[in-house]
């Protein structure tokens, strides 16, 4: 069983950076795919960004020029660097996996912008 926890959550002021961590449980040289999702209040979950075992990267247009998705393999952590902050990013923040078939879900971080 795959455990994934988030880290770096906070209230911050817009325009300001910051830095989530989701580290695994295990090894995750094979994990097909990992990477984020937020869900605002009142809204769906929606996807933020994709790391891929081959390195390509995806970002959701809202986040493009933005927020830069990282992978490291020997600390088993995928990095979200976000910056240029906006209250339009307020969210829980949810880290994912694709391994061996199975989706994973990390527990979630909160991440608040107030202007």
């Amino acid at each position: 069983q795959v455990q994934l926890v988030e880290s770096g959550g906070g209230v911050v002021q817009a325009g300001v950076s910051l830095r989530l961590s989701c580290a695994a449980s295990e090894t995750i040289l094979y994990f097909i795919s990992m990477g984020w999702y937020r869900q605002a209040p009142g809204k769906q979950r929606e996807w933020v960004a994709t790391t891929t075992t081959g390195d390509t990267t995806n970002y959701a247009a809202s986040v493009k020029g933005r927020f830069t998705i990282s992978r490291d393999n020997f600390n088993n952590t995928v990095y979200l660097q976000m910056d240029s902050l906006g209250p339009e990013d307020t969210a829980v923040y949810y880290c994912y996996a694709i391994y061996v078939g199975r989706n994973y879900w990390g527990q979630g971080t909160q991440v608040t912008v107030s202007s």
